[in-house]
């Protein structure tokens, strides 16, 4: 009973089962009905299952079958509208197709067009974005053709300018492209281009500015000398309500209109083209004749390109330079006024342009550069014109120099220049003014003297009495009383000396004029010269007129006059010898003497060469008493006690002076003279210094005091006094002589020469 349940029991579990696979059968995916169908093969009753699953199956079969017998006339009725649908369908896609291959064909030409037109697009937008980036590129490419033609036509600021904003503006917008990496690579050797050029221009304006000097200083001073006459004109004339422009004005309205007046043309670089204008016409401003653009371009350009200082550096160099040549004078300026004018003019030009650069630049020179170059320029004139001034005999033609110097120192003192010194040297060669006029009136009074007859001036009328009075103011109460015919108490020379007086006192004033001297001034320098006219001229004029055999001169006044002769000689000696400037200590070898004692020498030249009408004897006697006190003088200088030390350097320079002296000896300058004779009034100084320059002390001391004595003229005091001032030299400049064997030699040398040379002197005395 128990198997039967359990058996039933067992039975229905196993129906449940199945039926539960079944509907996992019906609703699960068949993808995954593996595992269901394992688990009923796995069981025993996989047999009762596939009953079942039949069972299953023919039921779901009769539930098809009567729902397909339901709805069977509503299927037909689809399949017959189907088959109606498919030939509907059929004709229309026959219609499609048949329209799609017109379509095709009708669409063919426009998709040619299509085609076309997209290329066209495309080709648009390429050109567009040509264009745009042409529109970048294009104002590099104009820019850059603009510098290339500022470079051609030589504008070389404006070319800097552009390159600045082609550089910093334009370039940087079209970097990427290749041709303006070509261009930024050019830029620096445009710059270079542009600085060389300029600098070229620059160099032409200096060398043109160099040559042309002259012209711009004789403008200049024409003008000055205009103003001048305009100034003295005024004077002259009422001065009711005058306008006149100052000098300043006058000589600055370059500055303040130079835009207008100076053309300023890129290729002109140095003097406009100016004709000689007539005396009476306008003389145009000395700076309307600059251009000044060359200056002016090369200063912007180099400011721009940061090399300023360079730039002024080497402006200030060459101007330096030629302002060396301009002051250097010609060697024959002395002999005529042109040859002054053209100096002065030289150096006038120079300084205006200069002027004109410090006033119209900022620090392209300044006034100490200025005032340094003036500096040197007045010392160099001062020096050039007191040497070859002295060589001027004629006074007219230092008149002349006089009011060109005048004229000079006035036209740069308008520019603010200072010209003391000019007018402090007008004052030294009036001195020599005075000189060469007593030399003038001295041959005026040799031959009024030669054409008198000294005899008394007979008149036999009243006329003849005020003509006679009338030349010279002579008053006579006794003479007067007298009735005619009768007699002046002196010759005719007496008037004519008296009215040539007054022509030496107008030649005088003449001199003075412009010199911004007070009246006492002018006074005392009239008084200074006449007193000279009449004491050393007009009175040996007349003493030489004295000891003419036919005047009847007395042997003592003959004497005197002579006397007087040799004393105004030997004092114009000493006069030169003040100017004795030597340089003791000198180590230099000299090439030439001193030049105080070449114009000493050329005064005896001068000074003896008129001496031809003197007596034979009394022109010797004064050449050798001016050779004796020349070398008496000369020894003196050499021996005094105020030159404590000198070197051999020192005694060459004085050897050549010596020569120089007995060069002039041998020349004759006084015929009548035996052969070297003249030349033994130097024979102390020659024996003096050939013993020291020589350094011949062992012929000196053995052959001293015989007769054939090489240096018989040479003291042996004078000898130890000068190796006293050597000695004392040779120790002082040599600290560390007693470290080399030259220098103790030659102080034992020294030493035991000092040593003979006393014994010598002590030998003497005894």
């Amino acid at each position: 009973m128990e198997r039967v349940k359990m058996a039933e029991a067992e039975s229905l579990e196993t129906a449940a089962e199945h039926e539960r696979i079944l509907r996992e059968i019906e609703s699960t995916d068949t993808a995954c009905i593996g595992p269901t169908l394992r688990s009923v093969y796995d069981g025993e009753e996989h047999g009762r299952f596939m009953e079942k699953l039949e069972t299953r199956i023919r039921n779901h079969d009769r539930e098809i079958e009567k729902m397909c017998n339901f709805h069977y006339q509503g299927f037909v009725d689809s399949i017959t509208e189907l088959l109606k649908v498919r030939g509907e369908a059929q004709k229309l896609k026959n219609q499609v197709t048949d329209t799609n291959r017109k379509l095709q064909h009708e669409g063919k030409e426009l998709v040619i067009a299509m085609e076309e037109l997209k290329q066209c697009r495309l080709q648009q937008r390429n050109i567009s974005a040509t264009v745009d980036k042409l529109m970048l590129c294009l104002p590099v490419l104009e820019m850059y053709s603009k510098l290339r033609d500022q470079m051609k036509t030589k504008r070389h600021y404006p070319a800097l300018k552009t390159l600045e904003h082609l550089e910093h503006t334009y370039l940087p917008q079209v970097s990427h492209y290749r041709f303006c990496k070509v261009m930024v690579d050019n830029i620096p050797k445009l710059r270079e281009e542009i600085k060389d050029v300029s600098m070229s221009d620059l160099k032409d304006f200096l060398e043109s500015i160099r040559k042309h000097s002259d012209k711009i200083g004789e403008t200049a001073m024409k003008q000055a000398q205009q103003q001048r006459n305009l100034d003295n004109i005024i004077l002259q004339q009422p001065r009711i309500g005058s306008k006149r422009k100052s000098k300043k004005e006058a000589y600055t309205i370059f500055d303040t209109e130079i835009e207008s007046t100076s053309p300023k043309s890129e290729q002109d670089s140095g003097i406009l083209d100016v004709e000689d204008e007539e005396d009476d016409e306008e003389v145009p401003g000395a700076q309307d004749l600059v251009d000044f653009s060359p200056v002016y371009r090369c200063l912007h350009i180099y400011s721009v390109l940061g090399a300023r200082e360079t730039f002024e550096n080497y402006y200030r160099k060459q101007r330096r330079k030629q302002a060396r040549l301009v002051l250097q004078p010609p060697s024959n300026m002395h002999e005529t006024l042109d040859g002054y004018r053209k100096y002065f003019n030289q150096i006038v030009g120079f300084f205006v342009v200069e002027d004109h650069i410090l006033h119209t630049t900022q620090g392209l020179v300044n006034r100490a550069y200025i005032d340094e170059l003036w500096e040197m320029a007045l010392s160099k004139t001062i020096a050039a014109l007191r040497t070859h001034s002295s060589y001027c005999s004629d006074p007219n033609l230092v008149l002349d120099l006089k009011n060109l110097i005048v004229l000079f120192a006035d036209t740069l003192q308008v520019y603010g220049f200072p010209v003391n010194q000019l007018f402090d040297m007008l004052l030294e060669i009036r001195d020599q003014y005075s000189e060469t006029l007593l030399k003038k009136w001295s041959g005026i009074f040799r031959n009024i003297l030669d054409s008198d007859n000294y005899s008394p001036i007979p008149v036999t009328s009243e006329e003849m009495y005020k003509k006679v009075i009338g030349q010279f103011p002579f008053q006579d109460a006794e003479l007067e009383k007298q009735p005619f015919p009768k007699k002046f108490p002196f010759s005719e020379f007496v008037p004519k000396v008296y009215n040539q007086i007054k022509e030496f006192i107008y030649a005088c004033l003449k001199f003075s004029e412009d010199l911004h001297l007070s009246s006492t001034e002018v006074d005392d320098m009239i008084r200074k010269s006449t007193n000279l006219l009449l004491t050393r001229t007009l009175s040996n004029s007349l003493q030489n007129v004295i000891k003419r055999k036919n005047i009847g001169l007395t042997e003592d006044a003959r004497h005197a006059a002579e006397e007087e002769i040799y004393t105004n000689l030997n004092q114009k000696i000493d006069q030169f010898l003040q100017l004795a400037d030597y340089d003791w200590m000198t180590g230099d070898l000299g090439s030439k003497a001193s030049d105080y004692l070449v114009d000493l020498i050329a005064f005896l030249r001068s000074t003896f060469a008129v001496f031809t009408h003197l007596p034979g004897k009394v022109a010797q006697t004064a050449c050798m008493s001016a050779c004796k006190h020349l070398a008496t003088s000369l020894m003196q200088l050499l021996l005094e006690a105020e030159v404590r030390q000198l070197t051999l350097g020192a005694l060459q320079q004085f050897n050549l002076d010596v020569r120089e002296c007995e060069q002039f000896a041998r020349s004759g300058p006084v015929p009548g003279f035996q052969e070297d004779t003249l030349q033994l009034a130097f024979i102390d100084l020659r024996q003096l210094l050939d013993l020291f320059i020589q350094w011949d002390w062992s012929t000196y001391l053995a052959d001293y005091g015989q007769p054939t004595c090489k240096y018989l003229r040479v003291n042996p005091v004078t000898a130890l006094t000068l190796l006293e001032k050597m000695k004392d030299t040779s120790r002082k400049n040599n600290m560390f002589a007693q470290f080399r064997k030259n220098e103790r030699d030659k102080q034992k040398l020294i030493d035991t020469v000092a040593k003979q040379l006393r014994g010598l002197i002590s030998s003497h005395h005894s």
